[in-house]
């Protein structure tokens, strides 16, 4: 049985993201209801309860935005087991970023919370100081390697003795040299929540989106070009600018894009001369590649000069003792489960799982991780038998899923060892810190649910999820599953926000007075068929 409250640890290592969790740790303070429904969970026959929750649901499901669709929805009591709501809850949908919830629960269960990533610049013999033929940097498959790490890196190798290298190379070898799973949608590769996938990979920005680079266009004077900063990868990527500034005042037709099969950056259409810059992610061909060529600027900046080639490379076996000359630990997995499952970010999960499939197998692979992810499953106690794996990102259309095993993870996971560290990382419903919100920061504010329901989201186009837990002021907690497939338009998010309010009045929460209807509250941030954090919008 857990906490009325959400599990939350105290801050670690000065992360922001740790620090910001006591916010939203206090007891929930008795609000005034939302809309006209039983005004607390013990004033009322409780079979006359639950048939009005039963009704109210369904009302909730007929919405318009649902006409054609599919949705599997069960609700359970926590402390009970019953089953107190229930509509197809046995079909396989497809899950979306739903599939993450399960992906961090093995990583836990395999790697374990105190986990870290290493990776290391490798040279050939002792004493391996001052010009050295060859230098390796070896990824460890670290989701969170920064800019700044490199260069702590290339300063220990500096200190090291090492004056200067011949040839440089980075090695990915830890991961095999699948980049992208077989079903993700070509079209979706420029993008950063479809970037490949390496073992040596640098993260940008305080989320620590992987294998990309932040573009940045300027508008100049009118008529003339726009101006274009390839951010960290000036140098590694090409560039094609096509684009023009026009006039002030104008309508924005930029398009940034990367187009399939090449390492260059397209930018074209017009920007208003009178725009503000505009910013965007866009991923890199190779981000080993990248990694090599940011080392080895930081080599040159730390006093080590790097006389030849930088490229991609593995160690090479016949190697006797070669001598780690600097090395660097990620963070804990604990904390990096934290932006995984708060953004959705699909690199993260990705990463992990060929993680799972080196530990467990010694192959770096989706193959053998996947494989390994369903077993750690069930050791946990999930039932797997309508758990369909693709890939852990939930980007794959060939996952599967049914609403019973997503609330069957998130009883199982209640007696794990890890388990606060991993409802810790769920997005918790209202809470405008990113940090703490994640992609529910901009859901369910001003309602019952705020602060009291903590949940996976998952977006696609025609796919759409909501799961997670409820509490309510007394320490009763539900478990919930909502997957929303073949639906059109936008993802219905006020549907599934409906309902996790409606449950979060039925365990006694109430809303502050005067506040906006669920309907009004909308659907939350973005076009609707992408998650939030993908689109930068929350």
């Amino acid at each position: 049985m857990t906490s009325a409250t959400p599990h939350r640890q105290g801050p670690q290592r000065g992360r922001r993201w740790l620090a910001v969790a006591a916010l939203v740790t206090a007891p929930l303070v008795s609000l005034a209801p939302l809309t006209a429904v039983p005004a607390a969970a013990d004033t009322a026959d409780p079979t006359e309860r639950l048939d009005d929750l039963r009704s109210d649901i369904d009302a909730i499901l007929e919405d318009p935005a649902l006409e054609g669709a599919t949705s599997g929805v069960v609700v359970t009591d926590a402390d009970t087991g019953e089953v107190l709501y229930s509509r197809d809850a046995d079909t396989r949908l497809l899950p979306a970023s739903n599939i993450k919830a399960f992906t961090g629960a093995a990583a836990l269960e395999v790697l374990g919370a105190d986990y870290t990533f290493e990776t290391e610049a490798v040279v050939e013999r002792r004493p391996g100081r001052g010009d050295v033929p060859e230098l390796y940097l070896v990824g460890g498959g670290d989701p969170t390697l920064a800019e700044t790490d490199l260069d702590a890196i290339a300063a220990d190798v500096a200190a090291s003795g090492v004056t200067s290298v011949g040839d440089l190379y980075a090695d990915d070898s830890w991961f095999d040299d699948q980049r992208l799973v077989d079903d993700w949608w070509p079209e979706d590769e420029p993008y950063a929540y479809s970037a490949q996938i390496s073992a040596l990979t640098v993260a940008h920005g305080e989320r620590f989106n992987t294998g990309v680079t932040e573009v940045t266009v300027t508008a100049g004077a009118q008529g003339n070009p726009v101006s274009v900063d390839l951010g960290a990868a000036d140098g590694y990527v090409e560039l094609d600018n096509r684009a023009v500034t026009g006039p002030a005042g104008g309508v924005s037709s930029l398009v940034v894009d990367r187009p399939v099969g090449t390492n260059t950056i397209e930018v074209t259409g017009s920007l208003p001369a009178d725009a503000g810059p505009l910013v965007a992610l866009r991923t890199v061909d190779d981000p080993a590649g990248l990694a090599g060529h940011l080392f080895a600027q930081a080599l040159e900046d730390n006093g080590v000069a790097v006389k030849g080639e930088v490229a991609r490379g593995e160690v090479p076996g016949e190697w006797h003792r070669p001598r780690v000359v600097a090395e660097h630990s990620s963070m804990p997995l604990g904390e990096v489960l934290v932006p995984l499952m708060k953004f959705s970010n699909n690199g993260h999960a990705e990463m992990l799982v060929k993680s799972i499939g080196r530990e467990i197998a010694g192959e770096g692979s989706w193959e053998a991780g996947l494989a390994a992810l369903e077993k750690a499953l069930q050791q946990v106690g999930v039932d797997t038998s309508d758990l369909v794996l693709n890939d852990g990102s939930g980007l794959s259309r060939g996952n599967w899923v049914t609403a019973n095993t997503v609330v069957d993870l998130l009883d199982s996971v209640q007696d794990a060892s890890w388990y606060e560290v991993w409802h810790h990382s769920l997005p918790v419903a209202g809470e405008r810190d990113p940090w703490v919100g994640g992609t529910l920061a901009a859901r369910m504010g001003g309602t019952a649910a705020e602060g009291a329901a903590q949940a996976k989201t998952g977006t696609m186009t025609g796919v759409s999820a909501l799961s997670g837990y409820v509490q309510g002021p007394d320490g009763a907690e539900l478990y919930f599953s909502v997957v929303n497939n073949d639906h059109t338009g936008a993802a219905p998010r006020h549907v599934q926000d409906a309902i996790v309010v409606r449950l979060a009045e039925y365990l006694g929460n109430q809303a502050p007075a005067g506040t906006f209807t669920q309907r009004e509250a909308g659907s939350g941030p973005g076009n609707g068929e992408l998650e939030c954090s993908w689109e930068l919008t929350c």
